[in-house]
């Protein structure tokens, strides 16, 4: 059975995508199978993993509002071994409100994991949109475990109260399955005092599990979607794709 993760969190720009994106090219490097399930309308991860939205027919829009399409005949294969993605286009926007008024909303995208898919992969990464709507509700529905990129800054830090309130509602009444697997920092600058206090405060006085791996700022993050594959493809001997690398081992450790 594969291992379901959703990398979410409220607040734009703090590395979900990313997250996405390399951990499931350093998941591939060890030879695992990796789908990764694209759930923002900003289609960012199908278009950083090299698919052309052009030539998309069927997306997640169509899994999730159809009940006829399946998530198997949606998935495409990257140009990186190992790794498939489901597709997101501008439709999952309209998806998102039609699910508002469905029986069993919540449920959407756990229903369409199907067995096909979790016999197919061994990890399952589910990138949520900047927002605590349905689209990341139904992540998390279906996921065993959320990752959850966090800036070291003081806003970002502020923000998680809410998401926490979230995922301990849905952990409750809909997901009893669902962990935490932990904190990542991101976008970590060491030279900065605020950046260096942040990751402290994370450290001692969060709830939940922060992870050793820490992703800080690299130029070479920002250029490897431009290419359509991970980091470990683009610049496979940077540090950048050595921190993910060690966020796989992490991710592996935890089961």
């Amino acid at each position: 059975m594969a291992i379901v993760i959703a990398i979410a969190n409220q607040k734009g720009g703090v590395g979900k995508t990313t997250t996405a994106i390399n951990l499931a090219g350093a998941l591939a490097e060890h030879g695992l199978r990796v789908l990764c399930v694209d759930m923002d309308a900003q289609a960012n991860l199908s278009v950083g993993l090299g698919i052309n939205l052009g030539t998309i027919q069927y997306s997640m829009a169509n899994v999730l509002g159809e009940p006829r399409v399946r998530l198997q005949e949606i998935v495409v294969s990257t140009q990186t071994p190992n790794i498939d993605v489901a597709p997101a286009t501008l439709d999952l926007a309209s998806t998102e409100v039609d699910l508002l008024s469905a029986i069993g909303r919540e449920y959407a995208l756990a229903e369409a994991v199907d067995d096909w898919a979790q016999s197919q992969y061994d990890y399952i990464l589910i990138d949520c949109p900047p927002t605590l709507g349905l689209l990341t509700i139904n992540g998390l529905v279906a996921a065993n475990g959320v990752i959850i990129p966090v800036q070291t800054q003081y806003y970002a830090l502020k923000g998680l109260a809410a998401l926490a309130k979230v995922i301990a509602t849905i952990r409750s009444k809909l997901n009893k399955n669902l962990r935490v697997m932990g904190l990542l920092p991101t976008f970590y600058d060491s030279r900065t005092v605020l950046g260096r206090e942040m990751l402290e405060e994370m450290r001692e006085h969060g709830d939940n599990h922060v992870f050793d791996t820490i992703i800080r700022n690299a130029v070479k993050l920002g250029e490897a979607p431009l290419t359509g594959r991970p980091i470990t493809q683009y610049a496979s001997n940077s540090d950048a794709a050595n921190n993910f690398r060690e966020l796989a081992k992490e991710v592996m450790a935890l089961g």
